[in-house]
């Protein structure tokens, strides 16, 4: 490697060495308290929980089996949305097939300014990351989910999605670091 890149990035390992611990630690004990949320809830919380699911997920749910939380932007009115209409069916029958539960934990409000553009209310556009983000944050917050999957197009949701991430991870919530992962679903 250029030793240039090189002395640039430890310069930016040093600089940043002690912002990193921190944040690295709460990773660390927000992880290790989503860990232990599940084991310490209340036998209703864990049938209020899984209740909607067949018998089957209920007992995989109840005994720590692998649970991801789905946020969907899927709405019928913005064509750019349509194709996220069937992936959480997707999600859920290829997270069955490998022994884990899928559930949609919420979903976010979408607006295109395409469609508000000059009409009263499209300043809203200007917060609805953080209104995505909230929305987000409030959908996997029921202490239950192993991984998040989020689903979204455009520059509002997309950011407003991830920005929950960050404010779980920078948190002393009792929510696990949020990662979104793709999965091949063939």
């Amino acid at each position: 490697m250029n030793k240039q890149l090189i002395n640039i990035k430890d310069r930016i390992e040093e600089r940043s060495k002690d912002s990193r611990s921190n944040y690295l630690e709460k990773i660390k004990f927000s992880s290790d308290q989503s860990k232990s949320a599940r084991d310490n809830m209340g036998c209703s919380n864990i049938a209020h929980a899984f209740a909607s699911c067949d018998k089957a997920q209920q007992d995989q749910g109840a005994n720590g089996g692998t649970v991801i939380g789905i946020v969907s932007a899927y709405n019928d009115m913005l064509s750019a949305h349509a194709p996220l209409k069937d992936y959480p069916d997707v999600i859920k029958n290829s997270s069955e097939k490998r022994n884990a539960i899928a559930r949609v934990a919420g979903g976010v409000p979408a607006m295109c300014d395409g469609i508000t553009q000059g009409e009263p209310g499209m300043e809203l556009s200007l917060f609805s990351r953080d209104v995505i983000a909230l929305s987000t944050a409030v959908a996997f917050s029921h202490n239950v989910f192993d991984a998040g999957i989020c689903l979204g197009v455009c520059d509002k949701i997309v950011p407003g999605l991830v920005r929950c991430s960050f404010i779980w991870t920078l948190s002393n919530s009792h929510a696990s670091c949020w990662t979104y992962a793709y999965w091949n679903f063939k």
